[in-house]
């Protein structure tokens, strides 16, 4: 793909992105924050299917999603995306910057719109702060993005199954959230599109701005 192109699907992608989760955070600050759509109903859901190993796979699973985890795989995106030692190394700062501003933009909104989470009775993991947009989402869908973007620019005829299962990892981790009751449904769409709007703008700046040949 022409770097024009990486540019113009970026820009619009990131640009979508960020018109629906502003309408969905229009939306969440309209209700004073209760439960929208399917929340009520999947949170109830959740609550009756809960056996063990259904909860302890939930849990380690919703681990992956933040912390230590979350930034190895965004500097191995970034050491992916490069050809050369220098731009392995540019990589890997580029990610990390990228996963990392995303987050503390995240945490800025999420305070901002100070959304309580589910009933605290209902929760089966540790949680804290506000709920909305959820961070394990965000931070998800921010490394499944840098991954499935480093294997395409490696392989973008091939490792279609790869790409596939790290989008699906990122899209599960959001799901545990809502199952493991810690946050609705909607917190975890407007994580999800935070950070895809977010991934669509710095891909866009750095397919403008890095050197001919770094990204295709």
């Amino acid at each position: 793909m022409r770097r024009a192109d990486v540019t113009e699907l970026s820009g619009s992608v990131g640009l979508g992105a960020w018109t629906a989760f502003g309408l969905l955070t229009l939306a969440v600050v309209g209700a004073g924050g209760a439960p929208l759509f399917l929340d009520d109903a999947l949170h109830a859901w959740s609550l009756a299917h809960r056996p063990e190993v259904a909860v302890a796979a939930a849990r380690a699973l919703t681990a992956t999603g933040t912390g230590v985890i979350a930034y190895l795989l965004a500097a191995l995106a970034g050491v992916l995306v490069g050809r050369t030692p220098r731009q392995r190394l540019t990589g890997v700062a580029l990610a990390v910057g990228c996963l990392a501003s995303g987050q503390l933009l995240r945490y800025t909104v999420m305070v901002l719109v100070h959304r309580p989470r589910p009933p605290r009775q209902d929760w089966a993991t540790h949680a804290s702060g506000w709920a909305f947009p959820s961070g394990h989402a965000t931070t998800a869908t921010l490394t499944a993005g840098l991954l499935i973007l480093a294997l395409t620019v490696n392989a973008p005829r091939g490792g279609t199954a790869l790409r596939l299962a790290v989008g699906c990892w990122g899209v599960l981790v959001g799901l545990t959230r809502v199952y493991l009751g810690v946050h609705w449904f909607t917190d975890v769409v407007g994580g999800w599109l935070f950070g895809l709007g977010w991934l669509g703008l710095c891909v866009c700046a750095m397919s403008r701005w890095l050197p001919a040949g770094f990204l295709t």
